[in-house]
């Protein structure tokens, strides 16, 4: 095991902002490693996160992304529970992070609970109808199905889709470790995506969605 002297330790805290015992700890768990270390405390971060989800979320920014030559945009609101966090550059970064992935994974829903019914069933159905025609038992359907289901929330849910500048962390995961960093909860209240050429498209019947095929004038504000 590589001895954990000062300058580890402090190469640590750099990139993760954690405190310096945390730090020694998370580097004798990984050997010295520090990339793995980073693993340890992101671990540990997003365990704790969940015990501040319950406060209230009141203060925080709306930040907003443009695609290189201005033909994607993309507006979201991000909370916090105090004026002084909002103004950190840490939560800052994380509302730019999260506007440019929306620009680049078009998501049509905040979270899974806001998927809408008829939107669940169609999916189902789909699911379920593509899994006969492969010929698939009938007694493992219903699994076959919930599976395809988790793979569609991962498409459509933001909180669900992996980062686009880090595949290993979910959108949901860079939220919790921000909120292990700055001690406050931190959710994303909504987000509007817009892209040239779309209102157009949407008053066409015939105009679908490019990611399941859904209707684009169907695609509401999501989060609202």
């Amino acid at each position: 095991m590589a001895e954990i002297t000062a300058a580890l330790v402090k190469q640590l805290r750099e990139r993760t902002g954690a405190g310096m015992m945390e730090c020694k700890a998370a580097l004798v768990e990984a050997k010295g490693d520090v990339p793995e270390a980073e693993v340890v405390l992101r671990k540990r971060g997003i365990a704790s996160a969940g015990k501040k989800a319950s406060r209230a979320t009141r203060q925080g920014l709306i930040g907003s992304y443009i695609h290189q030559g201005g033909q994607l945009g993309v507006i979201v609101e991000v909370n916090c529970e105090s004026d002084f966090v909002a103004r950190t550059e840490d939560f800052q970064q994380l509302v730019h992070d999260v506007a440019m992935h929306i620009a680049a994974a078009d998501p049509r829903f905040v979270r899974k609970e806001d998927v809408t019914q008829d939107v669940l069933d169609q999916e189902r159905e789909i699911a379920r109808a593509r899994a006969l025609t492969e010929g698939k038992p009938e007694k493992i359907l219903d699994k076959i199905v919930e599976g395809r289901m988790s793979k569609f929330y991962e498409e459509v849910c933001l909180l669900e889709q992996p980062f686009v500048k880090e595949a290993t962390l979910t959108i949901g995961q860079l939220v919790k470790t921000k909120i292990a960093k700055l001690g406050e909860n931190i959710s994303i209240a909504r987000f509007v995506r817009f892209k040239v050429g779309d209102s157009a498209a949407a008053e066409s019947p015939v105009a679908e969605h490019p990611v399941a095929g859904h209707p684009i004038a169907e695609h509401p504000i999501a989060g609202q």
